[in-house]
């Protein structure tokens, strides 16, 4: 379910974000003291901002870091509830781009300030979207800081693929139907950040099929996490045995939040990690 859940955040999230205007540059107002988040990514953000204590509700699907889980909930990230996020008297609730302009308008009419949180398409997107958080919450500089020094690693790791061979990569982020990472998605800098190249890339919808991948015969397989799905889903991939990826056990399986949901921080993790899987031979620092 987890993983099914962040799958229809990838692709109605993209579909939604590029219909919407750009989001307007960091902004300072004060400092809120009673902030509602209703996305996974806003609120494993609000933590490594260090204004959790801050944060009074968030939605079901934000569960990490597993604190968060503690937090009030208000829904998910679709349908919120209006009377129980007034209940709390929020000073400030940020938005995804998947929650009901309705809702938005009903908070609004209240006398609630909400802001609209983008979802990112790629790594810088993510960091602008963070300074911009920071600007909100009144920790701006904090945020500059985290993505100077977030932007040092991936320019390290960068650096230190430069030069190797590109393997041919295919991520695959859901099953039933089979859908893959393509161009469009920030999941696709994992992939050209380590010195590869998606398979999918060129796609225009991330619904794909077996036979495109059978076709493509990708080097690497990477599975996000969908629970006991992963590991079946690895077990029907081993049985294509003419795949450069199963003749090379190069099926691998990457934790679902740090694929589709990742704050700035957790992003450079996570493409330490692909790194480590596409290159197992080199000696990767951070």
């Amino acid at each position: 379910m987890k993983c099914l859940v962040l799958l229809y955040v990838v692709v109605l999230g993209s579909l939604l974000s590029s219909c919407a205007p750009d989001a307007p540059g960091p902004v300072s107002v004060g400092r809120p003291e009673r902030i509602v988040s209703l996305g996974p990514i806003i609120t494993s953000e609000l933590y490594l901002l260090g204004v959790d204590d801050r944060l009074v509700a968030n939605t079901v699907y934000c569960k990490e870091p597993a604190d968060a889980e503690n937090k009030t909930k208000i829904g998910n990230m679709i349908q919120i509830n209006i009377e129980k996020i007034v209940s709390l008297r929020p000073d400030l609730v940020l938005a995804t781009g998947l929650t009901h302009p309705e809702k938005i308008q009903k908070l609004e009419n209240i006398g609630i300030r909400v802001e609209r949180m983008p979802r990112p398409e790629s790594f810088s997107m993510i960091c602008k979207s963070l300074i911009r958080l920071g600007g909100l919450v009144g920790e701006q500089e904090e945020a500059e800081r985290i993505v100077a020094e977030v932007e040092r690693g991936v320019d390290l790791l960068k650096k230190q693929v430069e030069g190797v061979s590109k393997k041919r990569v295919f991520i695959q982020i859901g099953t039933k139907p089979l859908f893959a990472v393509t161009g469009d998605s920030f999941i696709n800098d994992f992939i050209r950040f380590a010195g590869a190249e998606n398979i999918a890339g060129q796609e225009a919808t991330g619904v794909y099929s077996r036979e495109k991948v059978i076709k493509e015969d990708p080097d690497v397989i990477i599975i996000a996490t969908m629970g006991i799905a992963a590991e079946e889903e690895k077990k029907v991939w081993k049985k294509y045995s003419t795949l450069k990826a199963v003749k090379n056990d190069n099926i691998h399986v990457v934790d679902s939040y740090k694929l589709c949901s990742p704050s700035p921080r957790i992003f450079v993790e996570t493409l330490k990690e692909i790194v480590g899987i596409l290159h197992p031979d080199l000696l990767i620092s951070l």
